[in-house]
């Protein structure tokens, strides 16, 4: 699970910034979002991404 999410982000950080560079500079502000998730996740350890892929995939924890 935690290799998916860590996929996930690189991909909608690299996503973003291209957006962000080609089409508009607002898709900078995703590229904040997910690097904040990605900050609160280390101390809290609840990521979004995480209850999102577990209901999608019906996958459990652990």
């Amino acid at each position: 699970m935690e290799q998916y999410i860590r996929a996930i982000a690189g991909l909608f950080i690299l996503l973003s910034l291209g957006l962000g560079h080609w089409v508009s500079p607002y898709w900078y502000l995703f590229t904040a979002f997910v690097g904040l998730n990605l900050f609160q996740s280390a101390f809290t350890g609840l990521c979004p991404m995480e209850n999102i892929l577990e209901k999608v995939f019906k996958v459990k924890k652990g």
